[in-house]
């Protein structure tokens, strides 16, 4: 084979690999714009020039800036599925994986961020994340809902805890946590707001030998 056919061959993979990284890179930046002032706040050109590209040239990969934002969201929960199924695939609870994830999450503010901030945002019929949100809050409520049920069935679930109203409450404290996290950032390392702590200790009071 020769060299001509060996370059002909690898040159579409590597501008493949390299739009990947790109659009990887356009995303990063989307989420720290989206963080700092909103869905409505951020505008494309800005997110272009974070990147060091032309607005046509973000536009090729993300053609408005509603299908960078599903992207972003997409993105933001591919990962976070990714890290709780290895770790329930590794024989940790759901509850287990649950707090390992908001550890995880302490470690990156942005994300948190434009998460808590998007959330809000988008109780707005209109607005361009409201389905994505309404389905993601459905899911997670029928998931965490399905499991405490799961506990009550195998006598671990504490006396007069109702699954239903059990799942809506980790559901709000996770998400209130987030944003007394993201303000307590600024005081004292002792004094900030530990996530996985705080859900670690509602989780004791509901459930018996959470980790068995």
């Amino acid at each position: 084979m020769s060299d001509t056919t060996i370059e002909d061959e690898t040159a579409p993979r590597r501008g493949y690999a390299k739009g990947r990284a790109k659009r990887e890179e356009i995303l990063q930046a989307a989420i720290v714009a989206f963080a700092e002032v909103g869905y409505h706040g951020a505008s494309l050109r800005d997110i272009a020039a974070r990147v060091g590209i032309s607005h046509p040239g973000l536009l090729h990969h993300f053609p408005t800036k509603a299908a960078l934002l599903k992207a972003v969201l997409e993105h933001r929960d591919a990962v976070d599925f990714a890290d709780f199924d290895t770790d329930v695939e590794q024989g940790r609870t759901m509850f287990e994986a649950l707090v390992r994830l908001v550890e995880r999450n302490a470690l990156r503010r942005p994300v948190v961020e434009v998460f808590a901030g998007l959330a809000a945002e988008a109780t707005s019929a209109d607005h361009p994340a409201h389905e994505f949100f309404e389905a993601r809050y459905r899911d997670t409520l029928d998931r965490m809902r399905r499991e405490l049920e799961r506990l009550r069935d195998a006598g671990r679930l504490r006396d007069g805890v109702d699954p239903g109203v059990a799942a809506r409450t980790v559901v709000a404290l996770m998400d209130g946590l987030q944003v007394q996290w993201l303000y307590s950032l600024e005081r004292p390392r002792a004094e900030r707001v530990d996530m996985a702590a705080d859900l670690r200790a509602y989780l004791d009071l509901i459930v018996v030998d959470r980790a068995g």
